[in-house]
């Protein structure tokens, strides 16, 4: 419901009480400083992995650029779909059109949580790549290296099923990626939020799609 109608409340609730606020009304408006920051870097054919309501995506397919996002909520890719973007309900560790071809990868807005596992998404998503693609990634905006399970809680009592997650902050990010096999380029921040543009720099391991981490 949060993301049809642009307005929480909506959190990642874990198991042990502690909530984490979702920030579904910036989520469902256009880009901002932040977001634009991101875009600029941008080249070639992008995937949004985790794509939410598509304002990347849509932002994107504006300007005339190959973008596809991927997302397993069916709201979130109808949102997409409605702002004009493409995108597919796929999880990122589904086989995926384009495997080896995208040269752009996005991890926005928390994604490097997705699956509760960083090495194995940062693994995954380096098979997704063409040679010279590049990963956009957002850190925590703190300096945290937490996996753990949570449900969607909409602050009224519904919950959703529950997922693996993690939350990791940039230099965690940067652990991960050297351990997997990536450099970082440049790091940078925009209002509050933390970016880093990340290569592959080690021969990709076994393609992992089609199995979770």
């Amino acid at each position: 419901m949060a993301l049809r109608t642009g307005r929480g409340p909506l959190f990642l609730h874990r198991t042990d009480g502690w909530l984490l606020p979702l920030d579904v009304q910036r989520w469902c408006a256009g880009t901002d400083a932040a977001d634009e920051s991101v875009l600029a870097r941008c080249h070639g054919a992008v995937l949004d992995i985790g794509c939410g309501p598509g304002r990347l995506v849509a932002a994107l397919a504006e300007r005339g650029r190959r973008a596809l996002g991927i997302d397993v909520a069916p709201a979130a890719v109808s949102q997409t779909v409605r702002r004009g973007g493409t995108a597919l309900c796929r999880s990122v560790f589904d086989p995926l059109p384009g495997e080896h071809r995208w040269d752009t990868a996005l991890l926005m807005d928390g994604n490097i949580g997705i699956g509760g596992d960083p090495a194995a998404l940062l693994e995954r998503t380096s098979g997704l790549l063409a040679p010279g693609g590049r990963l956009l990634a957002e850190a925590a905006s703190v300096e945290v290296d937490e996996r753990y399970e949570v449900r969607l809680d909409d602050g009224r009592g519904t919950f959703g099923p529950a997922f693996p997650w993690a939350r990791v902050g940039h230099g965690a990010l940067l652990r991960h990626a050297e351990a997997t096999g990536w450099r970082a380029v440049r790091s940078w921040s925009v209002t509050g939020r933390h970016f880093t543009e990340l290569v592959p720099v080690a021969p990709r391991r076994a393609a992992s799609a089609g199995t979770a981490p």
